[in-house]
């Protein structure tokens, strides 16, 4: 299975790529798509921008699933709906490419990663270097994409034995919330 974490921003939108493959997470690519080059008042071309980025990467890497970070409402009201508008550029991209969206909190992907929900994004970056056998540190944003995609890795995995065992979906797998399951 190859797992595609993002990260969702409007200024810097993280992605990391991860294969699962029996117990092991591999690294495969990670990275930033921005669009700050770009006005803050230019909306439509920012989300174009994000839309088409991760269509690319989609293209590129072949993911078989996606998991996303669920945005929350912050202090800030007009940063909230600005980040939910880029959030939902990015699902829309990927429901195009007809994968399967899991969603994820900050809180669950940290708790995840190092072991705690309220990890600092040094301490995300530094146990996905570990995680993954980095050579070198990510960068915040594609770090918090590959702890994302490292979660549905473990959590993927751990629902659909709970489903099977329990006798919950039938067939042990995973329902999306379009559907689909895995």
């Amino acid at each position: 299975m190859r797992i595609l974490g993002i990260d969702p921003g409007l200024r810097t939108t993280g992605f990391g790529v991860v294969d699962v493959v029996g117990a092991d997470v591999r690294y495969v690519a990670s990275g930033t798509i921005r669009t700050e080059h770009l006005d803050t008042r230019a909306l439509p071309a920012r989300l174009k921008i994000l839309f088409d980025g991760i269509g690319e990467v989609v293209e590129r890497y072949q993911p078989t699933c996606a998991s996303v970070e669920i945005v929350f409402v912050n202090v800030n009201p007009q940063s909230t709906l600005l980040l939910g508008q880029a959030r939902g550029a990015l699902v829309t991209a990927l429901v195009c490419a007809n994968l399967p969206v899991a969603e994820y909190t900050a809180l669950q992907m940290k708790q995840a990663v190092a072991g705690h929900g309220r990890a600092h994004k040094d301490q995300i970056q530094e146990m996905v270097k570990r995680l993954l056998h980095l050579p070198g540190l990510p960068g915040p944003d594609a770090a918090d994409a590959l702890g994302l995609a490292i979660t549905h890795a473990h959590a993927g995995k751990s629902m659909a034995l709970l489903a099977g065992a329990n006798g919950v979906g039938g067939n042990g797998k995973i329902r999306y919330r379009d559907g689909r399951s895995q």
